[in-house]
């Protein structure tokens, strides 16, 4: 009798359990590649310092490159970039792109970023993180959003560079198509 009671005892636990993962995952909706919840374009300005340009300079290196290879390897680049919705530096910022970038390949040009997009203007509020490599030789190359505040609570997706405008190791300019597949 009383192993009945605990067969019968475990049988409704497995029951409930498997009702509630099904339950659970039933109402979570499918992610469509093709149609983003959210999608913007911004451009991402960097002026790294060079000694003489305090002005204007919005990132700087904080550890040189280590001499190994001729690709900056171990450089690291400390930013806080602003961001645009065109692509002239002096239109007004609707963010500032906030973190890091080093090159981590002795072989090529290669730098793995990671930063925050803070956004306080009329069209949002919050901020997105992003992180991932940057092969600067690609046409195009993505990182993953990683998450956010804000207007993008709990937010993921792509952000797709495409390089725009290259002065030597003085200033460049990101295209960042933005999609975003996880919105709350």
């Amino acid at each position: 009798m009383r192993s009945l009671v605990v067969k019968s005892c475990c049988l409704f636990f497995l029951i409930l359990f498997v009702s509630q993962h099904y339950s659970v995952s039933a109402t979570k909706k499918p992610l469509d590649p093709k149609k983003p919840c959210k999608r913007f374009v911004l451009y991402y300005h960097d002026i790294l310092f060079d000694g003489d340009d305090v002005a204007n300079a919005t990132s700087a290196t904080s550890a040189n490159a280590t001499g190994l290879g001729n690709f900056n390897f171990g450089k690291l680049v400390v930013f806080n970039d602003p961001m645009t919705k065109d692509q002239h530096l002096l239109s007004p910022p609707v963010a500032r792109a906030q973190g890091f970038y080093f090159y981590d390949l002795k072989t090529n040009y290669n730098a793995w970023f990671a930063y925050t997009l803070v956004f306080n203007s009329s069209d949002y509020k919050g901020t997105l993180n992003i992180m991932g490599a940057n092969i600067a030789m690609e046409k195009t190359r993505e990182l993953s959003v990683v998450g956010g505040t804000g207007d993008f609570f709990m937010t993921r997706g792509i952000a797709t560079f495409e390089t725009m405008s290259i002065e030597g190791f003085k200033y460049f300019r990101l295209k960042m198509d933005i999609k975003l597949y996880e919105c709350y």
